[in-house]
């Protein structure tokens, strides 16, 4: 019979612990909430399911002043736009902080201006060479098929049909100088876009080194 007597204490003892437990958790807050329906302020103490994405002001029961101010839900096509605005403007910002640090290199790797004009010369002489040999291989490519419809055509002039071989190279070769052709049009681009280049580097170089000098 004694050895029940510690169980029944310590049954005792949980049980006057519970409600003091309770006692000493906080109630929860009362709140207010207050948002429009149909062109008119509602406030209740709960929110119904069809406000719970409305734009709503929180307001405390004991004090009487607003807690915090909810925005609406986006709808599924806002938050689409907003994702998308998010993600330029991160790429913006990245791009940003990479143009920064070009313009670093760029002012930390190049004593002078002319060091800089030294160096872009360099690209700006490749470019040269490598739209000159493309016209080069353009032209003798012209040729080539100029060469081949000769054939052809001196073929069914005489009567003779143009062999599959022939009317194939003829083919292969126009498709090559088509390609060719593309080729330098994205050369030539390069090309002009490079003394642009060279002016805008030397225009970032000069205000970098300018407010590198300013202390700035």
């Amino acid at each position: 019979m004694k050895a029940t007597i510690p169980l029944l204490a310590a049954a005792v003892a949980l049980a006057l612990a519970a409600p003091l437990a309770g006692a000493q958790t906080a109630p929860k807050a009362k709140k207010l909430y207050c948002w429009n329906e149909d062109g008119r302020k509602v406030c209740g103490d709960a929110l119904p399911a069809h406000a719970v994405d409305s734009a709503r002001t929180e307001i405390s029961a004991k004090s009487g002043l607003a807690t915090a101010q909810v925005d609406r839900a986006l709808t599924a096509d806002e938050r689409v736009a907003a994702n998308q605005a998010a993600r330029a403007q991160r790429s913006a910002d990245l791009a940003a902080e990479a143009l920064k640090r070009r313009d670093r290199a760029m002012a930390e790797s190049y004593a002078t201006e002319e060091d800089l004009r030294k160096s872009f010369q360099e690209r700006i002489v490749l470019l040269d060479e490598t739209v000159k040999a493309s016209q080069l291989g353009i032209e003798g490519r012209r040729q080539t098929v100029l060469s081949l419809l000769r054939k052809a055509g001196e073929a069914e002039l005489n009567g003779k049909p143009v062999s599959k071989v022939l009317a194939q190279n003829v083919r292969g070769q126009h498709d090559e100088l088509l390609h060719q052709q593309e080729v330098l049009k994205q050369q030539l681009l390069e090309r002009s876009l490079a003394d642009e280049d060279l002016a805008t580097a030397l225009q970032r170089y000069n205000a970098l080194k300018t407010k590198n000098a300013r202390g700035g």
